[in-house]
């Protein structure tokens, strides 16, 4: 088990790319703090799902946009044991065309993907500071941020956002040993496309990926246990593309 002993806080998880890590780590061997804002028998459910694996998962409510909430998180994590990883994953892509966006449709945006990333690093990284863990914080991105998305100036721009926080803070951290990185995942056959594309639309962009289909969510949580375990122990600041060849980084 690649993650035994480790704890683990996972925003955003209780569906999706995050509801994957939760279930990989449990997997692992990790203890999991399984962050979720308002779906609760959906995190019962994952709870209930992994009670067999050797780790442990324990749901915790919670805006990531909120300080208060966020450190609430951490306390979850500690009162298991510590804070080795975390994983920001939690994000909105409400589509809005360009020309009729708002600062209301930009500011909910920028709130979440990008304020909630960045009271997630801090935190997490306070924490692994003053306690002298060797932590590991894995942010979510997007190949949006590489290759643009149609109405989606405000979430591309979050996403690029996270690519420079991911590599600005592992450079300030990296004394203390806490590595930071980035997953950039392509079209995930998750919740979210469903919002603003058709079934024929998702079916048509897997057509055109090179591996032949979109990603799973499990295609991005395998990458996102290989930046928690100590496998890539060397590696910080890195954003690792995870999109079938859709863009070659």
């Amino acid at each position: 088990m690649e993650l035994a002993d480790k704890v683990a806080v996972v925003t955003g998880a209780q569906q999706g790319i995050g509801e994957a890590a939760v279930r990989a780590f449990a997997r692992e061997g990790a203890k999991v703090v399984l962050n979720y804002l308002d779906d609760e028998s959906a995190a019962q459910a994952i709870v209930e799902a992994t009670k067999s694996e050797p780790g442990q998962v324990l749901p915790q409510r919670g805006d990531i946009s909120k300080r208060a909430d966020v450190e609430a998180l951490a306390a979850a994590a500690m009162s298991l044991g510590g804070l080795d990883v975390w994983v920001n994953n939690a994000a909105v892509f409400p589509r809005v065309p360009f020309l009729e966006m708002t600062e209301a449709d930009w500011d909910a945006l920028m709130n979440v993907n990008l304020r909630g990333t960045f009271l997630g690093v801090q935190c997490a990284a306070r924490h692994m500071v003053s306690s002298g863990t060797a932590g590991s914080i894995i942010n979510l991105t997007s190949r949006a941020a590489f290759m643009g998305s149609a109405r989606g100036v405000h979430y591309v721009t979050s996403k690029a956002g996270v690519v420079g926080l991911t590599r600005a803070s592992a450079l300030e951290l990296a004394e203390h040993r806490v590595r930071v990185n980035a997953i950039a995942p392509g079209l995930t056959d998750t919740a979210q496309p469903r919002f603003g594309m058709t079934e024929q639309e998702i079916a048509q962009v897997g057509e055109q990926v090179p591996l032949g289909r979109i990603g799973a969510p499990e295609d991005i949580a395998s990458v996102a246990v290989f930046l928690a375990s100590a496998r890539s122990g060397f590696m910080t600041g890195q954003t690792l593309h995870a999109n079938g060849g859709q863009y070659l980084g």
